[in-house]
């Protein structure tokens, strides 16, 4: 097999973030034509020289679990990132919404017995999955060799993530709707500013956790 054949059925066996993906082919194309440039300057033929090169570098079934091992551990850190920053942003951010937000105090006065147990739920939860994120970030680290481990730990991630999505929007409807609306609040700049920034980072959210799962799901193309 040829340098271009192996380094493209390497590209198709992996699947993960797309950067680090391509780095990755990248490195492993330089890394063989390096090695195949020596044995033509040794006198092999340049098709003996690639194919010399390739079957020392190790066959795409050999070498793929590692460099898929490294892309899920990426996965899972960029995933993990994500919640360290936004989820404790994002909490601290209506926290401080709520407090100046202009609520007739006579709604707050009537809210239901329940409300301050499902906003400290919610609150602590967001602490958790914050929490979760920095964990994450410390059990990923970069240079360990996690096979095992980064696929358990991604996927976990990946789940808790869409187990929160779906609590958090959970009882911020049984908040908002204990609040009552509240009344104005979608005129009110501030609120629609936090609801937009919210969603969209709950939509990040989203799509990284489907994607750790997808690549803890997707087993390793062999050719």
């Amino acid at each position: 097999m040829l340098i271009d054949d192996y380094v493209a059925d390497l590209g198709r066996a992996l699947y993960g973030p797309t950067g680090p993906r391509r780095d990755m082919v990248v490195e492993a194309r330089d890394s063989l034509i390096d090695t195949a440039d020596a044995y033509e300057a040794d006198g092999l033929a340049r098709e003996e020289a690639e194919r010399l090169a390739v079957q020392e570098f190790g066959s795409v079934e050999e070498i793929a679990p590692e460099y898929q091992s490294e892309l899920t551990a990426c996965a899972g850190r960029r995933l993990g990132g994500l919640l360290f920053v936004s989820v404790p942003l994002t909490a601290l951010a209506w926290a401080m919404l709520w407090r100046v937000f202009p609520l007739d105090p006579a709604i707050w006065a009537q809210k239901p017995a329940w409300f301050g147990a499902i906003s400290l739920a919610l609150d602590l939860l967001q602490v958790a999955v914050g929490v979760s994120g920095g964990l994450s970030l410390l059990a990923l680290g970069r240079g360990a060799r996690l096979l095992p481990k980064a696929r358990l730990v991604t996927r976990s991630l990946g789940g808790l993530v869409l187990a929160m999505l779906a609590i958090t929007t959970i009882l911020g409807m049984i908040l908002t709707i204990g609040v009552k609306g509240p009344i104005g609040f979608a005129a009110y700049p501030p609120g629609v500013m936090v609801t937009a920034v919210s969603y969209v980072l709950a939509g990040v959210q989203f799509y990284c956790a489907v994607r750790c799962l997808r690549i803890t799901r997707t087993a390793v193309a062999h050719h």
